[in-house]
């Protein structure tokens, strides 16, 4: 005689505000939320007063009381690019920066490459020589530069200019380079000259493509540095067909008075560029500055 047992009767459903659970709201969590907040407030309130005084009227450039709501203008920015040889400024910057991050990537790579893959004598110290020459300060060396191109007869000289500005940002992306390709498994590498490739067909069909974060990240880091570069080129550079952009910012300052609209509206103008770039390349670029940063 067989025996059936009777199905249990399903659990009544809970409604649905019954399974949700509140996580509690921890102080440590909303202080830690609310200093967030206020250190992204203070650095980007610079940036804000500088695009809105950009836009300001003249006559609420410089009053006793801040003014926030205003009709906006677009006068000093006429003003700004208004400058003799503006034009001039911005073809010797875009040319000297992209020449200096270009020369400072292709040896880079080489470099960078020779550091994490192969064992030489010497090595060490050349890692050493790298660090060493990211962590000076250049401007220490101006006057002794000044001295030796000045006798040299290359004043003035644009390709000067960016082989300085090479110089400048090349241990930076020797170094984060070298943590790039580090981090990439030799067997890979190994792997592809088992099946016929030479050791740089492996570099060029492996290892590159696997660098574009660090790539990206080293050239926005010289395109800042080179960008924004004053000392150099206003000790070098005296003439104005060779200057750059950051001296175009001091047209606007005399021994009258200083215009700060045209000072804004030029400023604001000057840093687009590197706005973009950065907006353009930002996970890219925060993941190649942790990454690179591996031992070996």
């Amino acid at each position: 005689m067989s025996t059936t047992t009777a199905p249990k009767p399903a659990a009544p459903e809970r409604p649905a505000q019954q399974l949700r659970t509140r996580r509690p709201v921890r102080p440590a969590a909303v202080a830690k939320n609310l200093g967030a907040l206020l250190l992204a407030l203070l650095f980007v309130f610079p940036v804000y007063w500088m695009f809105s005084s950009a836009l300001k009227p003249a006559d609420q450039m410089l009053t006793k009381d801040p003014v926030f709501v205003f009709t906006p203008t677009m006068d000093n920015f006429g003003k700004a690019t208004g400058v003799e040889n503006f034009w001039t400024y911005v073809t010797n910057s875009v040319l000297v920066t992209l020449g200096a991050v270009l020369l400072a990537l292709l040896v880079a790579l080489a470099a960078s490459f020779a550091i994490a893959r192969m064992r030489f004598k010497g090595r060490k110290g050349l890692v050493l020589t790298v660090m060493m020459a990211q962590m000076a300060p250049w401007e220490v060396m101006v006057i002794a530069m000044y001295m030796i191109v000045r006798d040299a007869e290359m004043l003035n000289s644009l390709p000067l200019l960016t082989a300085i500005y090479f110089v400048m940002i090349l241990p930076f992306t020797i170094w984060t380079l070298r943590g790039f390709i580090a981090a990439v498994p030799v067997t890979l590498e190994e792997a592809a000259q088992i099946d016929g490739c030479t050791r740089g067909q492996a570099f060029r069909k492996v290892i590159f493509p696997l660098l574009a974060p660090g790539l990206m990240s080293t050239s926005l880091f010289g395109f800042i540095t080179a960008w924004n570069e004053f000392a150099m080129v206003l000790i070098l550079n005296k003439e104005k067909t060779a200057q750059t952009l950051p001296l175009w910012l001091t047209e606007f300052m005399s021994a009258f008075g200083n215009d700060w609209g045209a000072t804004m509206a030029a400023s604001s103008l000057f840093a687009v560029p590197v706005l973009l770039i950065f907006i353009f390349l930002q996970r890219k670029a925060v993941g190649g500055m942790t990454a690179g940063a591996v031992k070996g």
